[in-house]
């Protein structure tokens, strides 16, 4: 599999504000982190340590929840196109604070475990492939699929999410998908926005954003510009993303050892904590318990259980706790973003 990464297509952002006007550009200068925007303390590390793709499977949903329960993960998002999405909206209606979101999903990426898109193959034809599924590939979307395609299956993901009961606490994108042009990323921002749902996007320092994908200084300008975007449309910000997990390849001689696969990730995790620039970052885990049948889904066993082996194990609660990291939700920025307008009086404008 390619890295997942968020930003991979983060040069098109320049000309999303030549052709969008819907921005900030007349906002005034603050130099603040936003989680001091937020009443964080200053040079406080802020953290959400969030589980993707719950609802992919039994095992996502049995990882998901072992980590944001018996670990010290604090967020997740649900991918709304999955068969095992009614069992994770059913557990999270018997633990309503566990926070979690849409992980919008655009691709169906493994070879024989697939899944359609929310709003029919009909009503979306440029999404799907010859099997009717949607594309394995970022790129696959980007050839065939219209800006238009991708708002009605978003919207589709968060109505049945809607329908469900399941009201999500912030919006973020499956393969970074959504980032992969300028006109599918409009359609993100757009409905966060309608429907005053946070929306995963760091808009701060970015420094851990740029040096892993070594973007030059214009590129994050114009993502700040859009940080300031969301800021003014009374959502919170990101400020950085860790998404570097899933680089963290599993060697072949510990793969089926539980206690390697621990030490190992758990090591790495508590090296990041010590590159967690001030502010609020989000770092992005994949947390599977594995059954025997998961390797039929997707060869990234390992990896995925060595993530929820690492949030379960007390040297990584130490670490966080070693290095004065304030853990977060997205429930709680959002809160907070709410009440910084209400002080300000930005909610009476």
């Amino acid at each position: 599999m390619n890295k997942f990464t968020i930003f991979r297509h983060l040069r098109t952002l320049l000309v999303l504000f030549l052709i969008w006007n819907y921005h900030s550009a007349q906002a005034q200068p603050d130099s603040r982190t936003y989680g001091q925007r937020l009443g964080f303390p200053k040079g406080a590390r802020v953290l959400i340590i969030h589980v993707d793709d719950a609802g992919m499977s039994y095992d996502s949903n049995k990882g998901a929840i072992e980590a944001l329960t018996k670990g010290v993960a604090t967020s997740t998002s649900v991918m709304m196109p999955c068969p095992w999405v009614p069992g994770f909206v059913h557990f999270l209606k018997t633990h309503p604070d566990i926070d979690a979101g849409l992980h919008l999903t655009l691709n169906s990426e493994w070879k024989d475990y697939r899944w359609g898109p929310v709003a029919g193959k009909a009503a979306v034809p440029g999404l799907t492939d010859s099997e009717g599924d949607l594309w394995p590939s970022v790129a696959d979307v980007v050839r065939h699929a219209t800006a238009e395609e991708v708002d009605r299956e978003i919207r589709a993901q968060l109505d049945r999410a809607l329908s469900m009961g399941f009201r999500p606490t912030h919006l973020d994108s499956h393969m970074g998908t959504i980032f992969a042009t300028p006109e599918f990323l409009k359609q993100y921002i757009r409905l966060g926005i309608e429907y005053h749902i946070p929306v995963m996007l760091p808009g701060g320092s970015d420094h851990l954003i740029q040096e892993e994908e070594h973007f030059p200084d214009y590129i994050m300008k114009e993502l700040r510009s859009l940080g300031d975007t969301l800021w003014n449309a009374g959502l919170p910000v990101l400020d950085d993303l860790h998404n570097f997990s899933y680089d963290w390849k599993i060697p072949d001689s510990i793969a089926h050892n539980d206690q390697k696969l621990r030490d190992f990730k758990t090591q790495k995790y508590i090296a990041a904590l010590k590159t967690l620039p001030p502010g609020v970052t989000m770092m992005i885990t994949h947390c599977t318990d594995p059954s025997a049948e998961f390797k039929y889904i997707s060869d990234t066993g390992p990896l995925r259980k060595a993530d929820l082996l690492s949030m379960m194990d007390p040297r990584f609660k130490k670490a966080l706790k070693d290095n004065h990291i304030i853990l977060t939700t997205w429930r709680e920025l959002m809160e907070r973003r709410e009440k910084v307008a209400h002080s300000s009086g930005e909610a009476g404008k």
